[in-house]
């Protein structure tokens, strides 16, 4: 008699074989080694160049001398950087898989949209100037938003269709509403413009206290999400097959994603393109199995996030170019080549 083996082994998300896991396990830290090169890069440079030897002294002897002051500048830049980039990475490749849809990203369930509606409604009706201030309103902003989607998305029978719909309806209303408001508040337009372009300047420690609780949790539950979001990339019957808790996953998929972007765009603004390009680029050569989109995501996004803001840096010096249009610029082209590239795939 012929017996049929485990669902597990069937299923795409099995094990993959030594060799594949050994080479997936060496190009991570391949991965690992570019971020601490862009990472020492977006010390090293910018309108005052140093050398290694000031990144070196200032990173570890600091004395108080101006190139250790500008490193200490530029080092909570950089490590905001870091952190908004892993963010950023492993919210989109999380609703990538939670909406089945690879050309996916925070914009599309509303999270940055009301990150941004709710800054507005700070400065506009509250009165509130510091980046600490917008801080609190972005992330509550991004976590009403994603409550709403989820809730107008059906709950626990969400569907992603229905969450996606959700999302754009909510992300237009909420838009609507930010441009009516700027438009009839000068003040208001005049303090927004910088923010929602999205930048990485106003980086200090406070900033980074503040959502580095945020960005570690959500991290953690994106994480641990890896194995029941690869069952309900399969479709919801395979997924049940398989023993996958369709709502729970779901609901804490919103959640991770919400948290992490929220964080992410209340600390640096609203920052497009990171999340959809990077999960997508890294799905190429991983394959869909979320145990190594993740990781790869979450360090490959700040290297894309920090190269360019040293980009910004250094074609608009001594000025610079904020890291939100630097992203958007090399984001319109390549989105447009996947957008092309799947259509192609398809016919």
């Amino acid at each position: 008699m012929l017996v049929d083996s485990p669902p597990e082994q069937r299923a795409d998300t099995a094990p993959a074989p030594p060799t594949h896991w050994a080479i997936r396990t060496l190009g991570l830290l391949a991965a690992l080694a570019i971020l601490v090169l862009v990472a020492l890069a977006s010390i090293a440079i910018g309108a005052k160049e140093l050398s290694v030897g000031q990144v070196w002294h200032g990173l570890f002897q600091d004395s108080g001398t101006y190139g250790d002051v500008v490193v200490d500048e530029r080092f909570s830049r950089t490590l905001l950087g870091l952190l908004a980039g892993a963010a950023l990475g492993l919210s989109g490749a999380v609703l990538q898989a939670l909406t089945r849809n690879p050309l996916a990203d925070p914009g599309l369930l509303g999270l940055n949209a009301g990150a941004s509606a709710a800054v507005v409604t700070a400065i506009t009706y509250f009165g509130v100037t510091s980046l600490s201030g917008y801080v609190w309103f972005a992330f509550v902003g991004a976590a009403a938003v994603g409550a709403l989607v989820w809730f107008l998305g059906g709950s626990r029978g969400a569907t992603p269709v229905r969450l996606a719909l959700a999302g754009t309806a909510v992300s237009a209303a909420l838009y609507g509403y930010l441009q009516a408001v700027m438009i009839m508040d000068d003040a208001a337009l005049g303090k927004m413009r910088f923010w929602t372009v999205g930048s990485l300047s106003s980086a200090t420690d406070s900033t980074i206290t503040q959502v580095l609780p945020f960005l570690a949790v959500g991290a953690v539950v994106a994480l641990l999400l890896a194995r029941p979001l690869n069952a309900v990339a399969m479709g919801d019957d395979t997924a049940r097959a398989l023993g996958a808790n369709l709502g729970r996953t779901r609901a804490l998929a919103m959640l991770a994603a919400t948290v992490l972007c929220g964080a992410a765009t209340a600390a640096c603004g609203p920052i497009v393109f990171v999340g959809l390009m990077v999960p997508h680029v890294v799905r190429s050569f991983t394959g869909p199995d979320l145990r190594w989109i993740l990781p790869y995501a979450s360090v490959l996004s700040p290297v894309l996030l920090l190269g360019a803001d040293v980009v910004g840096r250094i074609v608009a010096r001594p000025a610079e170019l904020q890291v939100g249009i630097v992203t958007a610029i090399i984001g319109g082209p390549v989105f447009i080549f996947l957008v092309r590239r799947r259509r192609t795939a398809q016919l």
